[in-house]
């Protein structure tokens, strides 16, 4: 088992990353001594794979859990949803001192974050992700949230776990899919912060497509060690945490224009951080043979990498990167590369040249 410290003061916290880890949940939660009632929050995809597991942990540990299962999919990332999470947990009875323990992807790690956030002016929770994606990013740095129809994450908290369990066993049921999305956000580091690492993914992606067990436990510890890095130093996105985000103002804003569920997370942010490279080379002046070397790992990865809008759909990606979190005075702001391992955040980008980038093949 490796295990990475995320330092917050009073708020730091492990990451616990390794096989056969789900059955070590209620142990972890014995030691952080957390109240006896809980509730084990996730979806209808994973729950039937993991949720008796983590119960068993859970009562064999002395803990009274309830299941709440919510539907899969970004769609449940919803204020109803929310509701109908808060219901249940008032039902069971949950204290102050009580816990919550997502079980599942970055939806549920979302979701599951800001009930424990916002229930009874915050409860403690944990974070179990089961998927490539979740270990590597959302689970870890306490941003949580859900949805609104105009924009993706507009209702949220920064809200730390306790704990991350990241048991490499729940990857073996990934499909084939989620797991290609999930290396978006593992591609994403090395862009942003670590070059040596990027080239690392470069020569490993057969290895890490086979899901190979030692490349996968070195390759999320590393993903794990500079989220860790860089939400030490900026907690709540005042600053250097915005270059997390590469990619992600364009991939948000494909996800939101073309319906939830049309393309993943991972798929959307592939093709934002492909168009984001495109956006770098000509402001930034990124190398173009960067350029090249970050698309063709995408499209390696078996990523998608272009983006064909229609007028209609065209306006939408406009007027949901508008809505964007990171939108100051109206202006959208991006993350752009200088090189491979270095990006600058609040960038400024004409629309224009946004349209343009739309238009031209790579």
């Amino acid at each position: 088992m490796r295990t990475v410290q995320v330092s917050l003061g009073n708020r730091s916290y492990p990451i616990f990353i390794g096989p056969k880890l789900l059955p070590q949940l209620g142990g972890q939660c014995v030691k952080h001594h957390l109240g006896s009632r809980c509730a084990v929050i996730t979806d209808r995809n994973v729950g039937p794979l993991f949720a008796k597991a983590a119960l068993t942990s859970l009562k064999s540990a002395g803990f009274d859990p309830v299941l709440i299962t919510v539907p899969a999919g970004e769609t449940a990332k919803s204020l109803a949803t929310v509701q109908s999470c808060y219901d249940q947990l008032a039902r069971h009875r949950l204290e102050r001192k009580s816990f919550i323990v997502a079980l599942g992807g970055g939806v549920v790690g979302d979701l599951a974050g800001f009930v424990a956030a916002t229930y009874l002016r915050g409860v403690a929770f944990i974070q179990v992700p089961t998927t490539l994606l979740a270990q590597v990013d959302s689970s870890v740095g306490g941003k949580v949230g859900v949805n609104l129809k105009a924009g993706k994450n507009l209702v949220g908290a920064f809200h730390q776990p306790k704990f991350v369990l990241c048991d490499l066993d729940t990857l073996k049921s990934l499909p084939e899919r989620e797991f290609r999305a999930g290396l978006a956000e593992v591609i994403k580091y090395g862009i942003i912060y670590d070059s040596p690492f990027f080239a690392r993914l470069e020569r490993s992606i057969a290895q890490l497509l086979r899901r190979d067990p030692k490349s996968l436990t070195q390759i999320i510890a590393r993903c794990c060690e500079i989220k860790a890095e860089v939400v030490g130093q900026d907690e709540t996105e005042t600053g250097l945490r915005a270059i997390l985000n590469f990619g992600h103002t364009l991939g948000h804003a494909i996800e939101n224009s073309f319906g939830y569920g049309k393309y993943l997370h991972g798929e959307a942010i592939s093709i934002g951080q492909v168009l984001a490279a495109r956006l770098s080379r000509d402001l930034l002046g990124l190398p173009q043979k960067d350029a090249i070397r970050i698309n063709n790992l995408f499209f390696a990865a078996g990523l998608p990498n272009v983006l064909k809008p229609t007028t209609a759909l065209r306006r939408k990606l406009f007027d949901a990167m508008k809505l964007d979190k990171k939108v100051s005075n109206g202006e959208i702001k991006f993350v752009l590369a200088e090189k491979i391992g270095r990006v600058k955040w609040g960038q400024k980008v004409p629309a224009v040249l946004i349209e343009q980038i739309l238009d031209t093949p790579f």
